[in-house]
């Protein structure tokens, strides 16, 4: 077996060194979901995180994975558990996190900032992720999160990091009344 390298290769490696089955592409992402196609994702996906401020469609993104829109949206959310535009969202919300974190923008400039062309959609989508309205996380204080590096303050941020696939899951909880 030749040594792979990206995620099947780790996987492939982490299982021989267990003494399990030898695992593919199938076994990780799906069945029918193969390497070349995995590339073509991880294009696709690395514009969205590129290019999150510019107005970006599912055909936009499955030109840049070499597929058709239906495909494209199938296998996406196959390979990343979520569909396009779904982690599209996702990803501006975590910008607009760490913009709002820092302070210096009002909310109506990160939303623009962030590629939202409305301010509703970007509080109903932040308060939905979130689960609090995007003014008053920029009002809270975040000086706990000020000793932690940049980069492990994104991972936190991101959805499913708590377990929960539509929450981002850093709002603080309502005491029980």
């Amino acid at each position: 077996m030749t040594r792979g390298f990206g995620i099947i290769g780790a996987a492939r490696r982490f299982a021989a060194a267990r003494g399990c089955a030898a695992l593919d592409a199938a076994t990780v992402y799906g069945p029918g979901m193969d390497v070349a196609e995995l590339a073509h994702l991880r294009r696709a996906r690395d514009l969205l995180e590129r290019e999150y401020a510019r107005p970006l469609d599912v055909p936009a993104m499955a030109r840049a994975a070499l597929m058709s829109p239906s495909l494209f949206a199938r296998r996406f959310r196959e390979a990343y558990g979520d569909t396009p535009y779904g982690y599209l969202q996702a990803r501006r919300v975590e910008r607009a996190m760490a913009l709002l974190r820092r302070g210096d923008m009002s909310v109506t400039d990160v939303c623009l900032a962030v590629g939202f062309t409305s301010l509703g959609s970007f509080s109903s989508t932040f308060t939905r992720l979130v689960g609090e309205p995007p003014s008053a996380y920029r009002a809270r204080d975040h000086s706990r999160l000020t000793p932690v590096p940049p980069c492990m303050t994104r991972a936190w941020a991101r959805p499913g990091w708590i377990g929960q696939p539509c929450r981002i899951g850093e709002a603080i909880p309502a005491a029980p009344a």
